[in-house]
C-alpha cells in the first residue's frame, strides 16, 4: 500500500512539474510570436548571430576596422564592450581595451553595422609576430569564436581594441 501511495505522489509531482514547464514554454512561445503582449523579442547578439569583415585603415598610424552585421533574419543588440579577439595563443597577441568605459549597445538588423578598431601593434619596437587571420567573438561568447582573414599579413604585438560603436569614426583606436 505504501509503495502505491509513494508512486502516486511521485506521478502527481512529475505531472505538476511538467504542466508548469509546458505553461512556461507556451507563455514564452506566445511572446515570441507576438501573443497577447505583441512585444518584440529582443536578444543580445551572440557570435553566431553576426558576420565579421576586417579592413585596413591608415588613420592613427594604421589599424584594422572590424565590421559586424547581423545575419539575415536576425535582430540583436551588441553590447558596447570590446570584441573578444586574438591572434594566436600568446598573451601578447590577445586584444585588450583601448577605452576605459562601456559604450551604448547597438541594435543590429539588416544593413546596420557595428564597428571596432584594433591597433594591431601598440608597442614601438621591432617585436611581434605576423598573422593573416584573427579569431573573434562577442565578449562572453568566446566558445563560439570564428576565424576571420585579415586583408594582408599583419605584425601583431599587444593589440588594443575600441569598443563596438555605431559610427566607424568612433572606432579609431588612438593609443
Amino acid at each position: 500500500m505504501r509503495s502505491r501511495l509513494a508512486a502516486r505522489s511521485t506521478r502527481l509531482v512529475l505531472t505538476a512539474v511538467a504542466t508548469a514547464a509546458l505553461a512556461t514554454t507556451a507563455a514564452g512561445t506566445a511572446l515570441a510570436v507576438g501573443g497577447q503582449s505583441k512585444a518584440p523579442v529582443e536578444q543580445v547578439c551572440g557570435t553566431a548571430d553576426l558576420t565579421f569583415k576586417v579592413t585596413e585603415k591608415t588613420q592613427a598610424g594604421g589599424y584594422l576596422l572590424v565590421t559586424a552585421k547581423a545575419r539575415p533574419g536576425i535582430t540583436c543588440y551588441l553590447e558596447g564592450t570590446i570584441p573578444a579577439a586574438g591572434f594566436g595563443s600568446h598573451p601578447d597577441r590577445q586584444v585588450t581595451p583601448a577605452e576605459q568605459a562601456v559604450t551604448d549597445s547597438i541594435k543590429l538588423s539588416g544593413s546596420t553595422a557595428a564597428y571596432a578598431g584594433i591597433n594591431p601593434k601598440s608597442t614601438n619596437d621591432d617585436f611581434g609576430a605576423e598573422f593573416d587571420r584573427m579569431i573573434i567573438a562577442v565578449a562572453g561568447d568566446e566558445e563560439g569564436a570564428t576565424s576571420v582573414r585579415l586583408p594582408s599579413p599583419t605584425l601583431i604585438d599587444k593589440p588594443l581594441s575600441t569598443n563596438w560603436h555605431a559610427d566607424p569614426a568612433d572606432a579609431v583606436p588612438f593609443s
